[in-house]
């Protein structure tokens, strides 16, 4: 089955799976981490507040609690530490607005004629 728009591929969740703590208190969520996980992915990716979540995440109290934990535990730095070793360079873009180039490399002339401007005299 295909992911959802903003979500994890197979092969995504397995880089990071490992990192996500075992549950240990109270009764064990009904949402799995990795639905969690890609909730947070569409917040961040749509921009749009967590209110905003979709259904099919669950209740966005829910997704935003785990957020909070991952966050204060230190799980989602852990993950985007590992994730810096071996980047991915699939989908990086380097123009013009990004990088600016020396005024020379836009194929002008090494040396410029200086047009003379004509001899008036009054």
């Amino acid at each position: 089955m295909a992911p959802s728009r903003y979500e994890l591929t197979d092969e995504q969740w397995k880089q990071i799976e490992g990192f996500f703590p075992p549950y240990t208190t109270g009764r064990p969520s009904k949402r799995s981490n990795r639905e969690m996980f890609n909730a947070m992915l569409w917040v961040a990716r749509s921009g749009a507040p967590w209110r905003d979540l979709p259904e099919r995440y669950g209740f966005w109290k829910t997704a935003y609690a785990r957020f909070c934990k991952w966050r204060n535990d230190g799980t989602l730095i852990l993950i985007f530490q590992a994730l810096q070793i071996e980047p991915d360079f699939e989908n990086v873009s380097i123009d013009s607005t990004s990088v600016r180039a020396h005024q020379h490399s836009a194929g002008a002339k090494k040396t410029p004629s200086i047009p003379k401007l004509p001899n008036t005299s009054v």
